[in-house]
């Protein structure tokens, strides 16, 4: 018999130190979303389902938990990913004629963890801007994902670029569709090459040498010229390789490297421009993705272009670079000159910890690494020498 106690597999509490460090790396990404004029909107976990999954290709249909609404026999799901809320309230409930930024901090739910992933819950972060269709708009979700992954302690992380508009362009000439464009995504998606070859056997050139070609063109800026000679001169695919060029110029101060994908399908039916994701060492899968997906917001009855990002605060925490905030042990002492000085740690944004009486020997599981003392007369932070009693269990 399970214990009551057990959790569901693959669902984890955030226990003290743990959660701490999620909730100030969720504020201080807020604030910076606030600082650069995004506004915070906070959707509800369950919606209609058919909700929920508007406008996402149905990639979210196996990721999304389903559910009877007592209420009136509708379908209701659990949240996988807040993208498709945010773009609900812009077309439906701000109903703005101009640019509109929105930002999130929630928690989504899967049915199995996402690849990459040791959890089905998630704190999801993100900024989306509607309302303007250039690449000035994705130039400006980009920097402030690097922006918002250098508050986790991740400076210059690997930049991954692609354009979903290649491949889109170039089904579209090769006159596939239905279920040969999805045995053809199968194929490139497994990267595939035999595969590949034999469903494009009766495509015409030169469209099946050019999605032959795709899976190969991965790598640095020379992938973007050799597309240009090698892939058929069309406005579509001319018009995403200036893109991408003009994507990295304007990010390469702020990433180690960037790399380009024209093979990239993550979202292929929900993405409909330029792709990106941010990976650094001791990641075992994109830090943050995001992209332009314009086509959503006309699912929801009001056409508006659409860029964005998203990441995962609890995995961005976890690995976080940097020390933790210390904790000071207070004595139980009550003395005027003390309960200023705690006073005033607290006001500076201190963690001041009490010691009550009776407890000094667990002094240890308060986690602290500072502690008040008395020294020539005066109360003053001292830091906790090593293997000290009161630093055990650090």
């Amino acid at each position: 018999m399970t214990p009551r106690w057990v959790l569901p597999e693959f669902i984890e509490d955030a226990l003290p130190a743990e959660a701490m460090g999620i909730e100030r790396l969720r504020r201080r990404i807020l604030d910076l979303f606030a600082a650069h004029g995004y506004e915070l909107v906070i959707p509800p976990m369950i919606e209609y389902l058919d909700s929920l999954l508007t406008g996402t290709g149905g990639d979210l249909d196996l990721q999304t938990f389903k559910l009877v609404d007592q209420a009136n026999g509708r379908t209701l799901g659990l949240r996988a990913d807040i993208t498709p809320q945010a773009a609900r309230i812009d077309a439906h409930l701000l109903n703005r004629k101009g640019v509109a930024r929105l930002c999130y901090a929630g928690h989504v739910v899967h049915t199995l963890p996402i690849a990459g992933s040791r959890m089905r819950e998630s704190m999801q972060a993100g900024a989306e801007l509607f309302g303007h269709r250039g690449p000035e708009s994705d130039i400006e979700v980009l920097r402030l994902m690097l922006a918002a992954l250098a508050q986790a302690g991740v400076a210059s992380p690997r930049m991954d670029l692609g354009h979903v508009a290649v491949l889109r362009c170039l089904v579209n000439h090769a006159g596939l569709s239905g279920r040969r464009e999805d045995e053809l995504f199968q194929a490139l998606q497994a990267k595939d090459l035999p595969e590949l070859r034999a469903l494009l056997r009766a495509v015409d050139m030169p469209y099946r040498a050019a999605l032959e070609l795709l899976p190969q063109l991965y790598g640095d800026e020379a992938v973007l010229r050799e597309a240009g000679r090698k892939l058929p001169r069309l406005p579509e695919i001319t018009r995403a390789l200036r893109d991408l060029r003009r994507l990295a110029a304007a990010t390469r101060d702020l990433a180690r490297s960037i790399q380009f994908d024209l093979g990239e399908l993550r979202g292929y039916r929900y993405h409909s421009g330029v792709v990106f994701a941010a990976y650094a060492p001791g990641f075992a899968a994109a830090m943050a993705r995001g992209g332009r997906y314009d086509e959503v917001g006309e699912a929801f009855g009001r056409a508006r272009a659409a860029t964005g990002f998203s990441l995962d605060v609890r995995a961005l925490a976890g690995a976080s670079i940097g020390r933790g905030q210390r904790r000071i042990l207070a004595p139980a002492t009550r003395a005027p000159q003390l309960d200023r000085l705690i006073a005033d740690l607290r006001k500076q944004g201190e963690i001041v910890v009490a010691r009550l009486p009776g407890h000094a020997r667990t002094d240890h599981e308060l986690g602290c690494d500072h502690v008040i003392a008395r020294v020539d007369g005066r109360w003053q932070v001292r830091a906790l020498a090593k293997g000290s009693s009161n630093s055990r269990g650090r």
